[in-house]
């Protein structure tokens, strides 16, 4: 058994309606306790309206991120005994979005941002052609790959300071997508990848910090993907081009 018989567990509540508050909450103590757990305890044990987002519950969708403490993290997979301090827990929406009520978030403008930086399929073919077949060990498709578990949790996206600097910064899972496709041999428009992602808000607005690497749950690196971007708009810019 815990140490302690409860946890006390501050949550931010409001909305754009309301004012944001914090309020506490007195919540049993469990062996294995996630702070998932402790969200959906408080709401189904103490206070109904309590507003929040999850799905699967073993870290598969994203949707349960939150601040848990400061850091952005899936609640689901966030063991309160890695987290909790003095008995204590503090959770909120995550950062750098707009919040619908309480804990849940609004993904709108993280996704419009993914749609911003050319985060869709151009393709090469059309349905009735061929499969292109594609060599799994090539340096580009290692590439595209090393960024096809991002699952749009948006943990990256809280965690950048550049982004709460800068609202018109298209941030880490956007920026990665976008890397992914330009890698992508099946993508037919790379150049649109590039002009996406050189204006205003783009790759070059990284001030390359590293919290989007640093606390994202599947252990990708944007800021690589990031990294890339700048060198392929930088080449581009000079006259070269990718072959």
């Amino acid at each position: 058994m815990p140490e302690r018989d409860h946890l006390t567990v501050t949550v931010q509540r409001g909305g754009p309606d309301t004012p944001q508050r914090p309020q506490t909450f007195e919540v049993p103590a469990y062996d294995n306790q996630t702070v998932l757990d402790v969200v959906s305890w408080i709401q189904q044990n103490t206070d109904p309206t309590l507003t929040y987002r999850f799905a699967c519950r073993v870290g598969m969708c994203g949707s349960c991120a939150m601040m848990v403490n400061g850091v952005p993290r899936w609640t689901c997979r966030t063991h309160v005994s890695k987290v909790v301090k003095g008995g204590a827990i503090e959770v909120g929406p995550l950062r750098n979005l707009p919040v619908i009520k309480d804990l849940a978030a609004d993904m709108d403008p993280f996704f419009d941002k993914w749609v911003a930086a050319e985060g869709m399929h151009h393709p090469t073919r059309t349905r009735e052609d061929e499969i292109e077949a594609i060599d799994p060990v090539a340096s580009d498709r290692q590439e595209a790959n090393a960024g096809i578990e991002c699952i749009n949790c948006s943990v990256c996206y809280s965690a950048c300071d550049t982004v709460a600097g800068n609202p018109d910064y298209l941030g880490p899972a956007a920026l990665q997508r976008a890397w992914t496709l330009y890698n992508d041999a099946k993508d037919a428009d790379r150049d649109a990848i590039l002009d996406a992602v050189s204006g205003k808000g783009g790759c070059h607005s990284c001030h390359s910090m590293g919290s989007c690497t640093a606390y994202c749950p599947n252990e990708l690196d944007p800021l690589s993907a990031i990294a890339g971007l700048k060198r392929a708009t930088t080449k581009r810019f000079f006259g070269g081009r990718k072959g």
